[in-house]
């Protein structure tokens, strides 16, 4: 009788801390290969274990990359393989099988053709350099997301970026803050304060600050960036957010003080709705 896998517990008890996550969060904790973590949780949810394994997608993203590859395989005349790809054409080569002898053993005698290599496992949908082309270990491009005060939301990039951003707190008007910093306001503006958190659920550094790309949005669509300044009883952020940490910091904004205020809205790629996310301060 064997003893329980050291690796097999070692995940478990991960999963039980967090009770739920996502896959590439646990290997991103445990520094392992998520293609492991995927594959032990897969086998030790069969053993009986209260542990159940799922799959979360974008599933208009995931019919697109289907219809890409069998679109793909309709022009090229091939039925599409596992992956989208058309199978292997040409003759099969078969591995020569050693003679059989009744004496000692003997040096097989390999005739005709070697066999060819076996193929690298495709990691892709379609083509490369094609409008199908989807590379396994780049995310999908996520859904806008929306929350409001105390939300935290979630955004991943293609360059595998994974972030968690909270809205923790918005201070407006904030001008006693402002002043009391020793900054001076004039006439007709108004200060206000925004205070978020960001966890880098990556596996590479954040290396721009946390609020490089925070904005206020008015009632008329314009935005408001952020004021060179900062207060010394509400800390900035600082530049850089490691794997694995969550860094919080606040953003001070001048603005007309007449000016009504809709949303906080963060953006990982500027102009790209798709990693933009925003949240609802109508309420304030």
């Amino acid at each position: 009788m064997t003893g329980p896998d050291p690796v097999d517990v070692r995940l478990l008890s991960a999963v039980a801390e967090m009770g739920r996550a996502a896959i590439p969060d646990l290997a991103t904790r445990l520094g392992m290969d998520v293609r492991d973590v995927a594959a032990r949780l897969a086998a030790l949810s069969t053993t009986g274990l209260p542990l159940i394994v799922g799959v979360e997608c974008d599933p208009q993203g995931i019919r697109n990359a289907v219809a890409a590859a069998q679109q793909w395989a309709a022009q090229h005349g091939a039925a599409s393989g596992p992956h989208g790809m058309p199978p292997h054409s040409g003759p099969q080569q078969v591995p020569p099988q050693p003679p059989m002898t009744s004496g000692g053993p003997s040096t097989p005698q390999h005739s005709g053709p070697q066999p060819m290599p076996p193929a690298q496992p495709m990691n892709s949908w379609g083509p490369p350099a094609s409008a199908g082309w989807v590379r396994a270990e780049q995310p999908l491009a996520p859904v806008p997301q929306t929350g409001r005060i105390g939300s935290k939301l979630q955004v991943s990039g293609p360059d595998g970026e994974r972030l968690t951003i909270g809205l923790v707190e918005v201070v407006d008007p904030a001008d006693f803050l402002f002043t009391a910093a020793g900054h001076e306001l004039r006439p007709g503006e108004r200060a206000v304060v925004v205070h978020t958190e960001l966890t880098n659920r990556g596996q590479q550094p954040l290396a721009a600050p946390p609020d490089q790309n925070l904005e206020l949005v008015a009632e008329d669509g314009s935005t408001i960036g952020k004021a060179p300044v900062s207060l010394s009883s509400r800390p900035p952020h600082r530049a850089g957010v490691q794997p694995g940490q969550t860094a919080g910091g606040h953003t001070i904004y001048v603005l007309p003080e007449a000016t009504e205020l809709t949303a906080v809205r963060w953006a990982l790629h500027p102009g790209n709705p798709q990693f933009t996310l925003t949240w609802d301060i109508t309420e304030l």
